[in-house]
């Protein structure tokens, strides 16, 4: 009965109840999308990459390296000579080596050079192959394959021929263009929810041919350009490559090659462990996710506030109301619960249209971050953690009842019926 009567009160007061619902749902809304996302991307960037046991670039920082070559996010500092790549490509103790050649675009995605070591050996998301949703993988000097979320963006399809341009731009052609050596387009890889749907791949030799008349950086002058037909595997030199992975026979040699490659005489390297650097960048976020859980917490305080005063500045216009409740037997008890109950009613209402809210937003807004950011942030159900917040919520819902309840059982029946001028 008490609940039913609340449910009326509340509807008989639809502003104010539609106010405080929002400003509930509002805040229940964010404090769960904060952890969602924190949750989400740890996962997506944990996930990215498996089974690789090295990451091995120039020396810099270790989460600069991780970045560029895993998530296709900042630049490299400097690169790999080959002559150090295949130095440890071929050590006793390496499995597979998969290396990477970046510095070019096309429409604003990244080019990747690379070889077939990596459509056989990168895995994500614990085993996952990359494979083709149709076509092949490029084999010659002038064929690309592209990701699934460029194939898509662009419209491009099989057979089709597309201009790279010289670092990351979003224009095409131009002083920085390859436009004398097109490329065609052999193979569109399959969605796999990482960076590596927002990247274009082609082989090494590709890369080098792309840069083959250039002079320390800068392209040729007019009419100097090496046609695109003069140019085959046999006259190119591979000289160096951003990044390799690398995995070892055995996982206990890879702490002794991460010495061995951090102490290379040859040149400066650093390798890295991808479990550990990811750590590593977690803690250095870990303070922006605690600024953000603080600032969704304070959001909440503020709405159930809201909702205090809401309730409490009503009691006045309610008098009449709880004195006929009371004249009609309702002890002050039962009315103190009543306005208990509204607040718990509230705040139930209120978590449940935050959690409609969030999903929502969720999948309006997950293509949106995965288009501009290259980040998958999976939709999963609310978890322990999400659970404990709503838990918290309706107990604080319901003490927050406590003080206008106090208020109602303090007045007294002869104040509730008289008249105030």
């Amino acid at each position: 009965m008490l609940i039913q009567l609340a449910w009326k009160s509340l509807v008989n007061r639809k502003l104010t109840t539609l106010l405080t619902l929002a400003s509930i749902s509002c805040s229940v809304g964010l404090l769960l999308a904060v952890e969602q996302v924190r949750t989400g991307a740890r996962d997506a960037f944990a996930n990215t990459i498996s089974g690789t046991d090295l990451i091995v670039g120039a020396r810099s920082g270790s989460i600069n390296l991780l970045l560029y070559s895993v998530f296709r996010i900042g630049n490299a500092t400097n690169n790999v000579s080959y002559e150090a790549y295949q130095h440890f490509s071929n050590h006793k103790a390496v499995a597979w080596t998969i290396p990477y050649s970046l510095g070019d675009s096309h429409k604003g995605y990244r080019v990747v050079g690379t070889t077939g070591a990596f459509y056989e050996h990168y895995r994500y998301y614990g085993d996952r192959e990359v494979v083709f949703a149709g076509g092949k993988q490029p084999v010659g000097i002038f064929e690309v394959a592209l990701g699934s979320d460029v194939a898509r963006a662009l419209g491009y399809e099989l057979g089709e021929k597309i201009t790279l341009s010289h670092g990351m731009t979003e224009a095409v052609g131009g002083a920085a263009g390859h436009d004398d050596k097109p490329f065609t387009v052999t193979g569109v890889l399959a969605k796999t929810g990482t960076p590596i749907d927002r990247s274009l791949y082609i082989t090494l030799h590709g890369m080098e041919a792309l840069h083959v008349d250039w002079q320390d950086g800068a392209p040729p002058m007019l009419g100097e350009e090496v046609p695109a037909d003069e140019v085959s595997a046999d006259s190119l030199e591979i000289k160096n490559v951003t990044a390799f992975l690398l995995r070892a026979h055995r996982r206990i040699d890879s702490l002794r090659l991460q010495r061995e490659v951090n102490d290379y005489r040859g040149e400066p390297l650093m390798a890295i462990m991808p479990g550990v650097t990811l750590a590593e960048l977690w803690s250095v976020v870990g303070y922006a996710e605690d600024a953000m859980r603080v600032v969704s917490v304070i959001v909440v305080i503020v709405g159930f506030l809201g909702m205090l005063v809401a309730i409490y500045t009503t009691l006045e216009e309610r008098r009449r109301e709880m004195a006929i409740l009371r004249a009609v037997g309702l002890g002050q008890s039962k009315i103190s619960s009543l306005l208990i109950m509204e607040s718990g009613l509230l705040t139930v209402a209120g978590s449940l249209v935050g959690v409609g809210l969030l999903y929502g937003t969720a999948f309006v807004a997950q293509p949106i971050v995965e288009q501009h950011f290259g980040l998958y942030i999976p939709i999963r159900a609310l978890g322990t953690t999400e659970f404990v917040y709503l838990g918290c919520l309706w107990v604080a819902g319901l003490l927050i009842g406590v003080v206008p309840a106090w208020k109602a059982y303090r007045n007294s029946l002869a104040d509730g019926l008289s008249i105030r001028l």
